[in-house]
């Protein structure tokens, strides 16, 4: 039998698959911090507001508020229906870590974004070994989160030499990162249907307010998805015990 990966391998594993992940959001975090002056908010704001809420899309949709004068509960109402993602994310993930103690699980949860879940959950679908899976959460977590922090205040600096910077079209490396997280996971029609499903609802609901539209296209997607696996099950024939099939 293989030898287990240690902590400190699977720390390190975990950074490294979150690399090319990094890449993209290398100048979504850029971008932000150049945003945040403009918006009214001050560079020491822009620094903590990274720091503690670590969610890209969340803090992009709050300076758009902050910028329009929008009320503090309109801007926390707004933000928080954009990460209701991130509890599709949580669900799938807490039969995986539900055997952590608690100060575990609330860093871990903390550190949830779209790029560490995609990570994580190739570490969880193609290794069954949990012993030290924590520990690869925690490398991609970190990973991206001083990713995050340190190209905030790399915009910071440089929306004050640059001011036009926000013009430049840097955030297509965002589209292209998250292209790059679904691909992998498309190797069956579910999966597929579940892509096709989300992503033609997610045009067609682009009009809702508070971008209620992404929510509603995760949950079709999802629901076309799980509908087909099911499908796929029930026509799968049962095999008894004595190696014969039946319907």
């Amino acid at each position: 039998m293989a030898d287990l990966a240690s902590p400190r391998q699977e720390f390190l594993q975990g950074a490294k698959a979150t690399l090319p992940l990094i890449v993209g959001a290398i100048p979504f975090g850029i971008i932000f911090g150049t945003l945040a002056e403009p918006s009214g908010l001050s560079p020491l704001a822009a620094l903590a507001m990274s720091v503690i809420v670590f969610a890209g899309s969340s803090q992009f949709i709050a300076l758009g508020l902050l910028a329009a004068g929008a009320a503090l509960p309109v801007i926390i109402a707004t933000t928080f229906v954009v990460n209701l993602r991130h509890l599709l994310y949580s669900a799938n993930l807490v039969p995986k870590v539900r055997h952590l103690p608690l100060r575990w699980r609330i860093p871990l949860a903390f550190g949830l974004t779209d790029e560490t879940f995609a990570a994580v959950s190739n570490r969880y679908l193609r290794q069954d070994d949990l012993q030290h899976a924590h520990w690869f959460y925690l490398g991609s977590f970190l990973a991206m989160y001083s990713n995050w922090v340190l190209c905030t205040g790399i915009g910071v600096m440089l929306g004050e030499v640059f001011p036009g910077m926000v013009n430049w079209g840097l955030d297509f490396a965002m589209s292209v990162t998250f292209i790059g997280m679904v691909v992998p996971y498309l190797t069956n029609r579910p999966m597929w249907a579940a892509v096709i499903v989300a992503g033609a609802m997610a045009v067609a609901c682009a009009a809702l307010p508070h971008k209620l539209g992404l929510l509603v296209a995760a949950l079709c997607g999802i629901a076309v998805g799980v509908s087909l696996h099911w499908l796929q099950q029930s026509r799968q024939p049962s095999v008894c015990q004595g190696g014969q099939s039946y319907e």
